[in-house]
């Protein structure tokens, strides 16, 4: 198996099913952020809003977003796939791990369902008191794993 194939499984399986993570979106180059319950399915990450938040609006209009959790950063393109309720295997995800928030809003009319598509994931590993870069490159699979040394 390649190295980059054999490292994002492993990444993804580390990961897990889902986690609540910042979501960071922009328009007219303001950025905001804010904190989503994210879960991973198949190497993407989804997650469900309002069509009536800042952040759909932002989506509409730019596509790039970034999410964020502890020493993971995680850039993509993020699609629209119509409301949440009509994607089963989301909802089955979903309220596996975040039943408060499937419950609450994703059978309301204006939620919706969004999924991103990595496109550059960068993770900070410290081995020995060492820190390390690992970064993924979707657009080409390459896979790296340097020690940071600042210089």
């Amino acid at each position: 198996m390649e190295l980059f194939e054999e490292r994002i499984e492993e990444f993804f399986s580390d990961f897990g099913k889902g986690r609540k993570m910042v979501l960071s979106t922009s328009e007219n180059d303001r950025v905001s952020s804010r904190m989503m319950s994210v879960v991973q399915i198949n190497g993407k990450f989804w997650f469900q809003t309002d069509k009536e938040l800042k952040k759909y609006h932002q989506l509409s209009i730019n596509q790039n977003v970034a999410l964020c959790i502890d020493n993971i950063q995680i850039e993509g393109i993020c699609e629209e796939l119509g409301h949440p309720l009509d994607n089963a295997t989301f909802c089955n995800v979903f309220q596996e791990c975040f039943k408060g928030s499937f419950d609450a809003y994703s059978s309301l009319k204006n939620e919706r369902l969004f999924i991103v598509k990595p496109l550059y994931i960068e993770r900070w590993i410290y081995k020995n008191g060492l820190p390390y870069i690992e970064t993924f490159c979707f657009e080409n699979n390459k896979y790296s794993f340097e020690r940071y040394s600042g210089e």
